[in-house]
């Protein structure tokens, strides 16, 4: 196994071992890059952490993470890619005009593993006001079909490594 083969490897059994860890809208991190895990996450937190965990740095956002990485064609999706996608609502700058509202890993065999959450409580205005939003959620495995039904449209992919 290529040390490249291997740390996405790693990727995807540290992503997998976080599976079922609550959702909360801007979870944050604990300090330093070896912190233990967060006790809930969002989706942009999930690829952060789980990045962070094998050496690669990523920004906070969901759209921010969009900026960076290697655009992939759908067809080549490989294991380790993050998918981009609207979602239910998205942040927008000048590149992603259509916005980024979520994110998950492609972790093989027509998987992806990302953090979901549904909202019970709160607006859209509100995601600048993590403490007037309740939702529940958590991390979850996902045939990639649904996933891309669920959190259309796609936006991009990008690879890492």
């Amino acid at each position: 196994m290529s040390k490249k083969e291997s740390k996405i490897s790693k990727l995807i059994e540290i992503a997998e071992s976080l599976e079922g860890r609550p959702y909360k809208y801007g979870a944050k991190m604990g300090r330093g890059a070896s912190a233990r895990p967060p006790k809930f996450f969002d989706c942009s937190l999930f690829t952060q952490y789980v990045f962070r965990q094998v050496g690669i740095k990523l920004p906070r956002t969901a759209i921010e993470q969009a900026m960076v990485g290697k655009k992939v064609a759908p067809a080549r999706i490989k294991e380790g890619d993050l998918i981009f996608m609207k979602g239910e609502l998205g942040r927008y700058n000048k590149m992603y005009l259509e916005g980024i509202g979520h994110v998950g890993i492609y972790i093989g065999g027509n998987k992806v593993i990302h953090a979901e959450r549904k909202r019970i409580i709160g607006r859209y205005e509100d995601i600048y006001h993590p403490e007037r939003i309740k939702e529940i959620g958590k991390v979850v495995v996902d045939d990639l079909n649904a996933f891309l039904k669920k959190k259309k449209p796609l936006i991009v992919i990008k690879r890492f490594f």
